[in-house]
């Protein structure tokens, strides 16, 4: 239809549906808003609040107290095991110098040095004594740490009880949240895709259709683009028994669309000729025209061979002569392409000339 158009027209045309996109936007940008919004209306619930009140705290608090004393015992341990490496390295370095001590005083045979030798084996016990000590102390933190840790797992075995045993609740509380919010975005989103409906079977070719298809694209929007997503799945039926369920809807209103659309045509084609061109839209006919269409039935008809003047199939006048010039022309044009004279216009005699 576009190349039946004046210019102004067409640019006023790309005009309105800019408007038009430009209303859907808008609309769909609000309606955006509005349906991320929706679920601050429910308050947020966690896995705690369906535990026990009373346990659950007293055992982070033990949890939390037994990874403190995990941690400190680690660290007292690793001072433990710092000190018995010296302790070590301290006997182990006295008693080889005992020993090369030793070796020599058993070549020299000198008896005032006995009490040297018993000086010397009594620092050496004093050196085992504390690596002793130091090893003990490292046992002690070694049991501490081991301690802290199975009181923690203890914690954490009776915590997890507690979860799991809650859980079962708070996942049908969740679904039925989730069930309400998708409510919520039904009871918004459906009336605008049923008042949509309304405006396209009564008023998409109105002078506000611009405003008409835009609010139409923007329901479309929010009803297929926000809401399915959070439709619920259930293991898929709900999904598909929906998709089924739209699928039947718009199947069936296309069909009754298109028989209604055939009877119109039964009817038209079965009206006198003449009254059938009178009743045909100008930019409509022209379009079909264009694209080798009878504008009355609709059906493809062969128009470049410069012979065919009326449609095979309804019998349709699709060419006839000018009353002035008698050119051959479109029967549906105002004016001759010829002479210019309007088709409404008397015919000439040409013999009168």
């Amino acid at each position: 239809m576009s190349k039946t158009l004046r210019l102004s027209e067409k640019w006023f045309h790309r005009g309105l549906w800019l408007v038009a996109f430009l209303f859907a936007w808008f609309l769909t940008g609000l309606g955006s808003t509005l349906v991320g919004d929706l679920p601050k209306v429910e308050q947020t619930r966690s896995l705690e609040d369906f535990m026990d009140p009373q346990r659950t705290p007293v055992l982070k608090a033990s949890i939390q107290a037994a990874e403190r004393s995990a941690e400190e015992a680690q660290a007292e341990l690793d001072q433990a095991q710092l000190k018995l490496q010296t302790a070590r390295a301290d006997n182990r370095a006295a008693r080889e110098t005992f020993d090369n001590w030793l070796a020599t005083r058993s070549v020299t045979q000198r008896s005032e040095q006995d009490g040297e030798v018993l000086q010397r084996t009594r620092e050496l016990d004093g050196l085992r004594q504390a690596e002793r000590a130091a090893f003990s102390m490292v046992e002690r933190q070694q049991q501490a740490a081991l301690n802290a840790r199975q009181a923690q797992e203890r914690a954490q075995s009776e915590l997890q009880g507690l979860q799991n045993e809650a859980r079962g609740a708070f996942v049908q509380a969740q679904r039925a949240q989730e069930l309400r919010v998708f409510g919520y975005r039904l009871a918004l989103t459906l009336p605008l895709l049923v008042l949509a409906g309304y405006l396209f079977k009564k008023h998409r070719n109105g002078a506000s259709w611009p405003f008409v298809w835009g609010f139409i694209f923007f329901a479309l929007f929010a009803f297929f683009v926000e809401l399915v997503p959070y439709l619920p799945s259930y293991g898929g039926y709900v999904r598909y028994t929906v998709g089924i369920v739209l699928t039947v809807v718009a199947g069936r209103y296309a069909i009754q669309a298109l028989q209604r659309y055939l009877e119109r045509q039964k009817l038209a084609e079965a009206q006198p000729v003449q009254t059938r061109q009178r009743e045909l839209d100008y930019d409509q006919a022209q379009a079909r025209m264009a694209k080798n269409i009878c504008p009355g039935c609709e059906r493809t008809v062969e128009m470049k061979d410069g012979k065919t003047d009326f449609c095979p199939h309804c019998g349709l006048c699709l060419f006839d002569r000018c009353g002035h010039c008698s050119t051959r022309k479109n029967a549906f044009a105002r004016y001759c392409f010829a002479c210019g004279t309007s088709a409404k216009a008397p015919a000439v005699d040409a013999s009168a000339n």
